[in-house]
């Protein structure tokens, strides 16, 4: 049974895709009250980012990676590993909660990673990373992990402040990039990312504000995505992206959003789709890819012939970009601007999360 909307969180007069709200400038503005659409057009600005760090790590001191990190903290690491795995020699781990791995020794090097510089777990994840003597490094914008790391004379790369941790991904990605070829993980990732950024920047165009829905990709999924849970899927080469949406819906549309990557959907959630009607209350998006294997590909086209008439027709999305860091890169802000036109049909400011804030309040009694 689908619940109704509560119009404490929902503007019904901006339901059921709008096109006049989403081409009303005035309209889009007191929604984004703060701006979100703006800061979110920022790609090369975040990417080619000044950090000025100096690190003592070098590759040859390390045997694995861990990140600690939650939210929008951990996002950076899930689209660094999804790109430069491949091209590591040494295992990328990310840990989203309180306690870190056993393998977390004086041979890891550890990237403690909160925006706020405040977050309980990866601050009780970096003590215990402390404990274990790994090689430290930070990522934040301030707070209380600044301070540990000005006092320990720990390596900190300082994030560009005064925006929600989610919008700063390119911004931390880009901090990444720099300490694994600063160390010599990696060669070229730099210029590669930077490369990919500029060209994504100027796709941003087609999705601004001021671009009508006529024309406008990300405004059209908006439109169709809204009433509905929306359901993303992706290949192994965009499965960071495929799950940034989800986050972005959840959190700057106040959307219920899923998230699953091929092949491994055609082992348990494909089966999930076969039985009952197709006019399930959900809006499925499919990132493809021209760069992913061959066969994922070929799952997409079987998978789709299969489940007709029981899933939901997908919304595909033939991702652009010649490397794959463009692909991701591309998907990732797509998605971003499609979530915040959701967040205006639905009414509701992108940028706070209330309940997330309540939340803090509540563990802190």
């Amino acid at each position: 049974m689908r619940m109704a909307l509560s119009s404490a969180n929902i503007t019904s007069k901006y339901l059921k895709g709008d096109i006049l709200v989403l081409d009303d400038i005035q309209k889009i503005n007191q929604i984004d009250s703060e701006g979100a659409l703006g800061v979110n057009a920022k790609v090369a600005e975040l990417i080619r980012y000044s950090f000025n760090v100096t690190t003592n790590i070098s590759a040859d001191s390390v045997t694995n990676i861990v990140v600690g990190g939650m939210g929008g903290s951990n996002q950076p690491a899930i689209l660094a590993k999804n790109w430069l795995q491949s091209r590591l020699s040494l295992p990328i781990e990310i840990v989203p909660g309180y306690d870190i791995p056993a393998s977390v020794t004086k041979k890891t090097l550890f990237i403690a990673s909160s925006y706020s510089g405040n977050t309980e777990e990866s601050l009780s994840a970096l003590e215990q990373a402390e404990e274990a003597g790994a090689q430290i490094v930070v990522m934040t914008s301030g707070g209380k992990l600044a301070d540990i790391a000005a006092e320990k004379n720990y390596p900190v790369y300082m994030l560009t402040t005064g925006i929600q941790p989610r919008y700063a991904l390119f911004n931390a990605v880009s901090a990444i990039t720099h300490l694994l070829e600063d160390s010599g993980f990696v060669e070229g990732a730099v210029s590669e990312l930077e490369a990919a950024g500029d060209n994504v920047q100027k796709a941003v165009e087609n999705w601004l504000p001021e671009v009508e829905t006529a024309d406008n990709l990300a405004k059209q999924i908006a439109q169709k995505a809204v009433g509905n849970s929306v359901v993303i899927y992706g290949g192994p080469l965009l499965k960071s992206a495929a799950y940034r949406w989800k986050i972005t819906i959840n959190e700057n549309a106040k959307n219920v959003a899923w998230y699953n990557e091929w092949p491994e959907f055609n082992h348990n959630e494909f089966i999930g789709w076969s039985v009952a009607p197709e006019n399930k209350p959900y809006f499925v998006v499919e990132l493809q890819s021209n760069l992913e294997h061959p066969r994922v590909n070929k799952r997409f086209e079987i998978s789709n012939d299969l489940l007709a008439g029981n899933m939901p027709t997908p919304y595909i999305v033939d991702v652009v970009g010649d490397t794959q860091i463009e692909q991701l890169l591309w998907a990732i802000k797509l998605g971003d601007f499609a979530s915040l036109y959701l967040a205006v049909l639905n009414g509701v400011d992108p940028n706070p999360v209330h309940l997330v804030e309540e939340l803090k309040v509540q563990l802190k009694k």
